[in-house]
């Protein structure tokens, strides 16, 4: 395979349910973090990504959002993606003429959705709006009156309307009253902070139990005992230890039983996603997020050879807790009895943790300029990436069973 990136980021509906992905790449040919227009090879770079990794690997049963060069789309090699699976976006700097039209149309009736990609209307691009089933709005390079404007002007035509670039909480809010259907940006990664605000006295036990978890002194006796104080904790731990996931020989019927055969460091990974996995009010995708950063970070130590793998993964898992929590992140350490070199990662992304968490982020971002760390190739780090969105997917179907 190429040496690429491939990412991915969640497209949400009104309910902040995960609707699609859009897909991200970089051929390593080039050192732009975008795809050069018109350019063949960077095609088949996309293309021949698909043939190896497969769509189910990156989006597992979701949509996919494709971007497309203008040569990919003259040249119909859309037609070894099932259309049930991808959405076609077409870029917004394609020149917009008969040949192109005709083209799009063709992959319209062939059964496939057209988006449209950062959307600014003009005439020349009536006829692609008379196409397509997606528009794409991009709210950071609008005003807010521009975009309630595209979006009277829009809701003319057939078509589904997906604000991109959504920062804020209240950017998501604003366009989610005009009308649009879909949503994509960071919006859900950032912390709600409404000032003079206290956290919840629900996410406080979240966060005090946390705390007790992550203490480097807790025992054996004591991690059975801060378990089994919550029924439901209990229940879905032996639940998800019992499952197809350990395929153990035999059933684990007692918390002491569970520590003895996994250890108390899996036993508090899992009890620390499954107290996070029940915060309510906060999308699914976000808890998948975590899930993400956590895995991946310790997935680069491990191709690093690194020793103390499971602060790696704290780092990754904890780096949303701001958000969880809708709280500063310095706030939320606060409460944690973490490690200096884990909150010097968490705050300023310091050591090779830190390093690790960037490199995380920035992949998660699309963000291929910054995407490095140590001495890892771009292989190992999406390598890394793959294994961590599959596992987050299995653990998070453990999870919600």
């Amino acid at each position: 395979m190429p040496d690429i990136f491939v990412g991915r980021q969640p497209i949400y509906t009104r309910e902040l349910d995960v609707y699609a992905y859009e897909l991200l790449f970089r051929s390593g040919e080039s050192n732009r973090a975008d795809i050069t227009n018109g350019d063949r090879a960077t095609s088949q770079v996309i293309l021949n990504a698909f043939m190896e990794i497969g769509l189910d690997t990156v989006v597992g049963q979701k949509l996919a959002f494709i971007n497309l060069t203008r040569d990919f789309i003259l040249q119909d090699y859309s037609r070894v993606f099932p259309a049930d699976r991808v959405v076609m976006e077409v870029l917004e700097d394609i020149p917009v003429d008969a040949e192109l039209i005709a083209a799009v149309r063709r992959l319209s009736t062939q059964g496939y959705t057209i988006a449209l990609d950062d959307f600014i209307y003009h005439d020349d691009l009536q006829p692609l709006v008379e196409i397509a089933d997606i528009i794409k709005v991009d709210v950071l390079a609008l005003d807010r009156m521009a975009v309630q404007e595209h979006a009277a002007l829009l809701r003319q035509y057939n078509v589904k309307l997906l604000a991109e670039k959504v920062e804020t909480q209240d950017d998501f809010k604003y366009c989610r009253d005009l009308g649009f259907d879909y949503f994509q940006g960071y919006f859900f990664c950032r912390p709600e902070i409404i000032k003079g605000q206290r956290v919840p006295a629900n996410r406080l036990v979240t966060l005090q139990t946390l705390a007790k978890l992550q203490n480097p002194d807790v025992d054996f006796r004591e991690l059975e005992e801060i378990i089994s104080r919550d029924v439901s904790l209990s229940y879905k731990l032996l639940r998800v230890i019992n499952s197809a996931f350990y395929a153990l020989p035999r059933r684990v019927d007692s918390l002491r039983r569970a520590l003895a055969m996994l250890g108390t460091r899996m036993i508090t990974t899992w009890v620390s996603l499954i107290i996070l996995s029940g915060i309510d009010d906060k999308p699914h995708e976000l808890m998948v997020t975590a899930m993400v950063r956590a895995k991946m970070c310790e997935m680069l130590a491990q191709a690093l050879a690194q020793a103390g793998k499971e602060a790696f993964f704290t780092v990754g898992l904890f780096s949303a807790l701001d958000a969880l929590m809708d709280s500063p992140m310095q706030e939320v350490l606060q409460s944690l009895p973490l490690s200096d070199d884990v909150k010097a990662a968490l705050l300023s992304y310091e050591g090779l943790l830190g390093t690790a968490l960037r490199c995380v982020l920035s992949y998660e971002r699309g963000e291929w300029h910054e995407v490095h760390c140590a001495s890892l190739d771009r292989a190992a780090i999406t390598d890394a990436y793959l294994q961590a969105i599959a596992w987050a997917a299995e653990t998070s179907s453990q999870l919600m069973a």
